[in-house]
């Protein structure tokens, strides 16, 4: 993939606010167990980073997904991945059914503002018996009148207690379960919605993740996105760019992660040299970055592909398999590098260890990508052709 001047600068942009509006304030963060999402989202709205794909009439800046990516790549340097994940789900998880299959007055009310940073948005699919078996989902919307009547509850829901609106995965009719879904845009404050208390998760511990309840949650049809019965296909879609951008935020957050660990090999002394001249040490360096690099290049690839209009859901599916077990190989030969500080929470290898071990499970687990991609093989048992 070949970056423009227009790539550069906007990675420039990206990388100065996470320098100067989120790094130094994400220990903080952490601590409190979120931040002030309204504000910072405010901020990125500012600098056109929450519509870099979307339309101009709402906005955004109507660029190719590439720019996406070199976006989601340097939010990977953000010291806390609650506060990256956030941001992913309003981009990329939220929103992008909406501003491809929304009605005008839906994307007016909802899409325009959160790509300002004014609303923050959440996607509301995963259930607790349905998390990557989307298909599983039990929440329903019942038509009444001109509206939908609401039933059910999400689990593990991102952004969830400090979101504006929710983009709604529900059946909304008894027929099979990849044609009876229905993506309705339900705003947070209607009567009938609550929510538990904030999960007590293993990582990414500054962003807000809740169980929503919906209790005959009353909202009109024309917050429906799209067609009645393509819900499935929507999700399915907005997954493609969900798992590019996860894998691209991943592979920032490994080359911070492995450049840090760098700096403190090369100062920390043992045996009367720097632990960096020991050679498994600068080799395993160089193995990290070469499987990073491999990375890069089966995202771009798929990148490439989705910017030309074709189906990824292959190459995008073996990019997020691929993003969560370097993730994990990466997390643990740093934060073994660290030695007896590795071990600490305040630990940047540390940190990287517990929220980057969610990228081989949300968005669909490494077993989901191994299914697609044995399915697209025409080598899954049952389903061969």
């Amino acid at each position: 993939m070949k970056f423009t001047s227009e790539h550069d600068a906007l990675r420039r942009t990206t990388r100065q606010f996470v320098e100067n509006e989120i790094n130094p304030f994400t220990a903080e963060w952490e601590a409190a167990g979120r931040f002030p999402i309204h504000e910072v989202f405010k901020k990125m709205g500012d600098l056109g980073l929450l519509g870099i794909c979307k339309p101009e009439e709402n906005g955004g800046l109507a660029l190719d997904y590439s720019y996406n990516l070199v976006v989601a790549e340097e939010l990977g340097a953000i010291n806390s991945g609650g506060v990256a994940l956030a941001m992913g789900v309003q981009t990329d998880m939220a929103t992008p059914a909406i501003a491809r299959f929304g009605s005008k007055e839906l994307r007016d009310e909802f899409l325009t503002p959160a790509v300002a940073g004014e609303k923050v948005a959440a996607i509301a699919v995963s259930e607790v018996q349905a998390g990557s078996d989307v298909a599983a989902l039990k929440t329903t919307a019942t038509k009444d009148g001109d509206d939908y009547i609401i039933n059910g509850h999400k689990m593990w829901i991102t952004n969830s207690l400090q979101a504006d609106f929710f983009c709604l995965l529900a059946n909304t009719s008894d027929g099979k379960p990849h044609f009876n879904k229905s993506m309705i845009v339900v705003p947070a404050k209607t009567p009938g919605i609550s929510f538990s208390e904030p999960l007590d998760k293993l990582g990414m511990r500054s962003s807000t993740t809740a169980q929503v309840f919906f209790d005959n949650v009353r909202v009109p049809q024309r917050n429906l996105v799209g067609t009645e019965g393509m819900g499935f296909m929507m999700q399915m879609l907005q997954f493609q760019e969900e798992r590019m951008w996860g894998a691209a935020n991943a592979m920032g957050g490994m080359l911070n992660c492995i450049e840090k660990t760098i700096q403190y090999t090369r100062e920390r002394t043992t045996f009367g040299q720097p632990l960096i001249d020991n050679q498994y040490i600068h080799f395993r360096f160089a193995e990290l970055m070469t499987e990073v690099e491999a990375l890069k290049a089966l995202n771009y690839r798929a990148c490439e592909l989705h910017i030309a209009g074709e189906d990824v859901t292959q190459i995008a599916s073996m990019a997020k398999l691929k993003a969560g077990r370097l993730t994990r190989e990466v997390a643990d030969s740093c934060l073994q590098f660290w030695g007896g500080n590795g071990f600490m929470n305040d630990n940047p290898a540390a940190q990287f260890y517990r929220d980057g071990r969610l990228v081989s499970i949300g968005g669909g687990a490494d077993e989901i990508m191994l299914g697609i991609i044995c399915k697209l093989m025409d080598t899954l048992p049952g389903q061969r052709k």
